[in-house]
């Protein structure tokens, strides 16, 4: 998946009535006016949302007789994944790294060195 196409699937999922609608062909294709119906908008506004999500790979528009349904196209999905848990395996990564500092930090061994831990010595001194 090019970065151009990357940015249009993110920018087209960027908007929250184009990620319901997705939400929706998710659960099964649909046609532009049945997509339209829970909107307090025109069937050519949900078409316009469409037409981003088409050309962003997401939703594709078949021929059913005299019926058009929207499509999700899922392997999309996959391609984002994946590039999404690049950087997710990355983070964990570093949070381990961040774990084993904390854990070095919480052990009492590495406590014993401090002046803190000794105060007998601290009391016998002033």
């Amino acid at each position: 998946m090019s970065d151009d196409r990357l940015s249009r699937v993110f920018a087209a999922l960027a908007d929250p009535t184009r990620r319901d609608i997705v939400a929706r062909l998710a659960v099964g294709d649909a046609t532009v006016g049945q997509l339209a119906e829970p909107y307090d908008v025109s069937v050519q506004a949900v078409s316009k949302h469409l037409k981003v999500l088409e050309n962003a790979g997401l939703v594709s528009r078949t021929r059913d007789a005299q019926r058009r349904p929207c499509h999700l196209e899922a392997e999309v999905f996959d391609l984002m994944i994946k590039w999404i848990e690049r950087y997710r395996r990355a983070a964990e990564e570093r949070f381990q790294r961040l774990d084993a500092v904390l854990a070095a930090l919480a052990d009492p061994a590495d406590l014993s060195h401090s002046d803190l831990s000794r105060p007998d010595e601290q009391g016998a001194a002033s």
